[in-house]
């Protein structure tokens, strides 16, 4: 019988906690961030483009340390960084 869902999350979490809560952290400062400089579209831009590029930094580091890196894993942090940037910068932030 297969473990559910939660049951692996726990795990990942329990095993990885330093890596996740350092991406919380960042994604809770890039939101302020943001906050504070709404209006400014250069510098939410800036924030915006950094805040995807730690993503992808995060993402390698967190599969080098549990040695599951592979191309297509920063593949998939690349596409999912720049959906953010895109979602954001067109639809949220016009």
């Amino acid at each position: 019988m297969a473990k559910p869902v939660s049951f692996h999350l726990k795990k990942e979490l329990k095993n990885n906690f330093f890596d996740y809560l350092l991406l919380i952290t960042a994604g809770i400062f890039f939101l302020i961030l943001l906050n504070i400089f709404r209006g400014q579209r250069v510098i939410e831009f800036i924030v915006l483009v950094s805040f995807a590029f730690f993503y992808i930094i995060w993402g390698v580091y967190h599969h080098i340390i549990n040695e599951t890196f592979h191309l297509k894993t920063v593949i998939e942090y690349i596409l999912i960084a720049f959906i953010i940037i895109f979602l954001l910068k067109i639809i949220i932030l016009p």
